[in-house]
């Protein structure tokens, strides 16, 4: 388990550090991930050594959102004050990636017809 969570941790940090030095508007975890994704696809990292530790973390997900949620507590007035914005912006940002993974879908599923 130790070694899975410094794999997982040495993804963070190596996502964290390009999403700082690159200066891109990319979270540094979501970097991390998609490079642990892609170490695990191309079978760099073997699943064996980190799944227990992911498993364990999804399992216990429930609680690494409770401080956030809690943090989000202080900002109630600005939520009331900008709660048609935040709904407009949740109800397009819903509908573009319904979009952008519908027609992602779509290619994927013509590429699957021609090898079928």
């Amino acid at each position: 388990m130790i070694e899975g969570l410094t794999i997982i941790f040495l993804f963070l940090f190596i996502g964290d550090t390009i999403s700082n030095l690159l200066k891109i508007p990319i979270p540094g975890n979501v970097i991390g991930m998609l490079l642990l994704t892609g170490a695990l696809k191309f079978e760099i990292i073997k699943l064996k050594t980190v799944k227990p530790t992911a498993d364990i973390l999804v399992r216990n997900m429930a609680f690494l959102f409770i401080p956030p949620g809690v943090g989000i507590m202080i900002y109630f007035d600005l939520i009331k004050k900008e709660f048609i914005p935040i709904i407009i912006s949740y109800f397009f940002s819903t509908l573009a990636v319904l979009f952008v993974v519908g027609k992602i879908q779509q290619v994927l599923d013509k590429k699957n017809e021609k090898f079928h």
